[in-house]
This record gives C-alpha cells, sequence and structure tokens, in this order.
C-alpha cells in the first residue's frame, strides 16, 4: 500500500463522497476510485458501501480509520520537522571541557544547544586545559574551555569569567594557615601535569617569591588534588569556591597569604570563523553565559 492511497481513505472517510473527495485531492474520480481499489485489495477488507447519501464506513473501515489517520498525520509531521531543519547547521562538534561541569555550565550549554541545534552532535573530551588548547590548534578539536592566559592570534577567546584560586592546606595543618610562605613553599606540593593551566598558575605563584617547590607529586585532575590535600599528603591551589566549601567542612585549611586569578575562556580557531557548527555553538555559549558578540573590526 502506498501513502497516497490511505490519504484517500482518510479524505473520503471525511468528506463521504467520493466526488468531493477528489476535488479536495486534486484528483480525477477515477483515478481516486483507483486508489481506493488498490488499498481494499492490499488490505483484502471493503472499506465502504456505496449508498445514495454517499460513502459509508464499512464495519472494519471503521476499526482501521484511526490507523490510517494516524499513519498520515506521521509523515505531515515528518515533512514539518524536516522543512524546519532545512538550513540548520548540522555537524560533530569537538569540545574539550576542562573543569567541573557546573563551573563550566556545561548542562545549560548542552540542553539549549539541542533544543536549538538537534542536527549538531556534541563530543565531549575531558583535557588539560594546556593539551586541551593544543588540540584546538591541531584540529583534534573543534572547541575548548580554557583557563589562564590566552595571547596567540591564531585563537578566538571569548572571555567567560574571572576564577579565583587560593593555598590549600590539608585540615591538620591548620595552624600553619598565617605562615611565612617560606614554610608553606618548603612543604610537600601536589601539582598538575606542567601542560595544565593549574600548573603554571601554581608555578606563577612560585615566581613571584623566587622559589620552586622542593617536593612535588603530580595528580591527573582537581579532584584528585583536593583529595590528596584532604588526605594529608601536601598542599596545592584549588578553586576558591571549592576551597571555601571544603574549609566550611574541615576538610581543609586556606593559607591567608595568596590569592590568584585567572580567567575561563572558551577557545577555538579564528581561522574557523564563518563556520556553521562553531558559529552556531558560540551563539548558544553567549545565550548560556550573557556574552556579547565581539564587535567586528
Amino acid at each position: 500500500m502506498e501513502l497516497t492511497q490511505l490519504r484517500a481513505f482518510v479524505t473520503i472517510a471525511k468528506l463521504g463522497q467520493l466526488t468531493r473527495a477528489a476535488e479536495r485531492l486534486h484528483l480525477s474520480q477515477p483515478a481516486l476510485s483507483g486508489q481506493l481499489k488498490a488499498l481494499e485489495e492490499a488490505l483484502g477488507l471493503s472499506l465502504f458501501e456505496r449508498s445514495s447519501s454517499g460513502m459509508n464506513l464499512t464495519t472494519g473501515g471503521r476499526v482501521l480509520l484511526p490507523e490510517a489517520e494516524g499513519i498520515v498525520e506521521s509523515v505531515q509531521r515528518l515533512r514539518q520537522s524536516a522543512r524546519q531543519l532545512q538550513g540548520r547547521p548540522a555537524g560533530r562538534l569537538k569540545l574539550g571541557t576542562v573543569l567541573d561541569p557546573a563551573t563550566l555550565r556545561l548542562g545549560e550549554f548542552l540542553a539549549l544547544a539541542v533544543d536549538s541545534y538537534p542536527l549538531i552532535e556534541i563530543e565531549l573530551h575531558q583535557l588539560f586545559s594546556g593539551a586541551a588548547l593544543e588540540a584546538v590548534r591541531q584540529g583534534s578539536l573543534d572547541a575548548t574551555f580554557f583557563f589562564g592566559s590566552v595571547h596567540d592570534s591564531e585563537l578566538h577567546a571569548e572571555a567567560l569569567r574571572t576564577l579565583s584560586y587560593r593555598v590549600a592546606l590539608p585540615a591538620a595543618w591548620d595552624t600553619e594557615r598565617d605562615a611565612e610562605w617560606v614554610t608553606i613553599a618548603a612543604k610537600p606540593w601536589i601539582l598538575a601535569p606542567p601542560t595544565s593551566s593549574h600548573r603554571q598558575l601554581a608555578m606563577e605563584l612560585f615566581g613571584a617569591h623566587g622559589d620552586e617547590p622542593q617536593q612535588v607529586s603530580e595528580a591527573d585532575s582537581e579532584a584528585v588534588i583536593l583529595n590528596l590535600v584532604e588526605s594529608g599528603v601536601g598542599v596545592s591551589i584549588v578553586r576558591d569556591d571549592v576551597a571555601r566549601a571544603a574549609e566550611r567542612e574541615g576538610r581543609i585549611a586556606i593559607w591567608s597569604g595568596a590569592e590568584m586569578t585567572t580567567r575561563l575562556w572558551f577557545i577555538c580557531l579564528a581561522a574557523r570563523a564563518g563556520d556553521p557548527v562553531l558559529d552556531a555553538a558560540l551563539g548558544v555559549l553567549r545565550d548560556v553565559w550573557r556574552v556579547e558578540a565581539p564587535t567586528p573590526v
């Protein structure tokens, strides 16, 4: 059976007359009769009884009519959805994430992206910030969230927010929260790998005092770093909001001698300006973060 035959069945049932149905469907009456006959043969059922008042549904026709109407309506919705999707950007966006989802507002970003651009598939990759930035440069990522300093004319960077970091001590070292820097610097330090902006931020702190950490352990994420500080392994830098929450719960102490700030960015290659998928992602990002689009130069 064909969709045209089902549409003929539904239209005849609604109008009750073959002539009016043929006019509605812009068909000749013999052509419409042919479609109805073909459908009845395919189903093995008579759908109508002819009478002086017009076309009356048989018992089988009344049972099957809702099914036929549902199919016709589903096809209409399918076509309408296809028309709405025409011209929308389509493709895959490989996106780097470098912090926890809440800080990046990742849930809001994904929800709005899926709703606004259903033809774009978003693939998330959790990486250290330096590795994520390099992946954008090499093209293995389309864009990434990033925190740290950005000084590269080949990159397009959208500033999102300022991030503050504090020096976190194990709770057992609470008596040293007001200690001199030389005391804190001599402690064992827990840092992310060298490719991470987290590591660079910590090294800037040491550089400001003309020092380098003497004992260093590496951890592969900020969550692990916090856990190691809580466990008494050593000192590290922790994002301010996370550090303050942990301190309120008695899990760490915060050294009073320093507060470091950095910037959270959304980054892609400047050369890919005008890419439909990236432009769509940037539009969603600006809506979520309430960031204004840069003024064209």
